[in-house]
């Protein structure tokens, strides 16, 4: 039975592919350097934003945005042309992948958020490094380089930091993701609006503690107290209705 098409729609996806059998796809620095290399040439041919990305010995995950119905094309034409390279290099033949990619719609900012915190810290987890940027396949590596390469110039990070330090980067890098956010992406078949039902008592009190303001001096102050607290950026955000990288601005600058 033939494979059913997928569904693209315009917007954020969170790719991830693995190695066969979990097997290592990247073996030396020639190899991670290659893949950067297609990744980012096929996307300039097919109107993709790279936003983050990571490559993992034996997987990698990327963050792309993307217009019109290019997502499958991409995909395919990167992951043929390394495995292609992979195995004449290594003088092997057969799959390289693990079937097709697995690919999520980011439906909303708050997942977004989570997300590109997730793919940068994915070394970090491993115990491979101590900080994202000291690992050098990611974009978190690039993006904190002293020259945005072209590849990333139109990433939410270059382009929401744009008029910031890069120690501002690599504070928002180094940022905790909010837990209950990161284990709805976890589990998620489907990248959708995490569930708030369990949080609307907090929210009700948070929303009474921020109403207290009489300008945005005060409440700035209460938006970091809050989140001391344990009130989530993703929360605190909700109520305020702002973005969330705003709080996130508004807390590494008050503390």
């Amino acid at each position: 039975m033939p494979r059913k098409p997928r569904i693209e729609i315009d917007g954020f996806y969170h790719i991830v592919n693995r190695g066969v059998e979990q097997r290592v796809v990247f073996k030396d620095k020639e190899d991670y350097e290659y893949f950067e290399e297609l990744m980012c040439f096929y996307a300039q041919s097919h109107n993709i934003t790279i936003h983050n990305y990571c490559l993992m010995p034996n997987h990698y995950h990327l963050l792309i945005e993307v217009k019109g119905e290019t997502l499958s094309k991409y995909m395919r034409q990167l992951n043929m042309n390394y495995a292609i390279y992979f195995n004449k290099k290594y003088k092997r033949s057969g799959h390289l992948w693990q079937g097709r990619f697995k690919s999520w719609f980011v439906a909303d900012e708050a997942y977004l958020y989570t997300l590109i915190l997730y793919i940068e810290n994915n070394p970090v987890k491993a115990g491979m490094v101590n900080a994202p940027e000291a690992y050098p396949y990611s974009s978190a590596n690039y993006l904190l380089a002293h020259t945005t390469p072209e590849c990333l110039k139109n990433s939410w990070v270059a382009q929401n930091f744009q008029n910031e330090s890069k120690e501002a980067i690599r504070e928002f890098l180094h940022a905790q993701p909010d837990p209950d956010q990161l284990a709805e992406m976890k589990k998620a078949a489907s990248l959708v609006e995490a569930p708030n039902s369990n949080k609307k008592p907090n929210e009700k009190k948070l929303k009474a503690i921020l109403q207290k303001a009489k300008d945005k001096k005060e409440r700035n102050t209460l938006i970091v107290q809050c989140y001391e607290q344990g009130y989530s950026q993703h929360m605190i955000a909700k109520v305020l209705e702002i973005s969330q990288p705003a709080v996130n601005g508004i807390i590494r600058r008050g503390r």
